[in-house]
């Protein structure tokens, strides 16, 4: 597989993963060097409310009114595929050098098969515009599972340093290895209040460790005052993101 970056952060639920996607589109960002598209992959939508950014129209949107056209015979299968493309480009949210992307929350049941399978294709289509696409995925194993990361490049895995979310981001690869043909894979644990922590987690498990994100009281006053990650300030979680993953040469491709 070759081109540019598709990056995406994995990990247990409540481990840090959308906190950490939220620092490092932060430091794209103020970066500006590369045209970047970010993907809120969750449908629980926990980046777009770090960053504060609420698109009009999500993948889920545009999931219906493809429903909607095929029931009413409205576009033949050819003209169907190009207004799909179309439209994801119309929804995509623009913040400086980021294009901004929401999967959306269905309030349908037994939709996530469809909706999972229009974002892995929006994923792939869009991606090949964008110097990186950094995509904070959904909690767990079952987006990998479905091949909606398919295309994914650098397997980002997220865990604090609990047995039970390194035993989550090691299936998450243990899937991947099947499911993703990507070309590097790391593991970053959050929120660690020293380094013997850090070293100690290290040892339970053969995830290779990039290194880890401190705890940071600025991080924790941005979570509880709903402002944006986008105009946080530097911060000892900021600047271990950066060194981490900018100037480690994790995103090259």
């Amino acid at each position: 597989m070759a081109g540019e970056p598709v990056v995406a952060v994995c990990g247990k639920g409540g481990v840090g993963k959308t906190t950490l996607a939220a620092l490092l589109a932060r430091l794209l960002r103020d970066d500006g060097r590369r045209r970047v598209l970010v993907v809120d992959a969750d449908p629980a939508v926990g980046l777009g409310m770090a960053l504060r950014i609420f698109p009009a129209r999500t993948v889920n949107d545009v999931r219906k009114e493809i429903i909607s056209a095929v029931r009413e015979h409205a576009a033949d299968q050819v003209d169907l595929a190009a207004s799909v493309d179309y439209k994801m480009m119309e929804i995509l949210e623009e913040d400086g050098n980021l294009a901004f992307l929401s999967v959306g929350r269905p309030e349908e049941e037994g939709c996530y098969c469809q909706l999972n399978t229009l974002l892995r294709e929006a994923i792939e289509s869009l991606s090949s515009h964008f110097d990186l696409t950094l995509i904070d995925a959904e909690a767990g194993v079952e987006q990998v599972n479905r091949r909606v990361m398919r295309s994914v490049s650098h397997l980002l895995l997220v865990s604090d340093t609990t047995t039970k979310g390194l035993r989550v981001a090691e299936s998450i690869r243990e899937v991947a290895e099947e499911a993703v043909e990507y070309r590097k894979l790391g593991l970053i644990l959050n929120r660690v209040r020293d380094p013997a922590e850090a070293q100690k987690a290290g040892t339970k498990t053969a995830l290779p460790l990039l290194g880890a994100i401190p705890e940071d009281d600025t991080v924790r006053e941005f979570d509880a005052s709903a402002c944006s990650f986008l105009e946080m300030p530097p911060c000892p979680a900021l600047e271990a993101t950066r060194e981490l993953l900018l100037e480690s040469g994790f995103l090259s491709p």
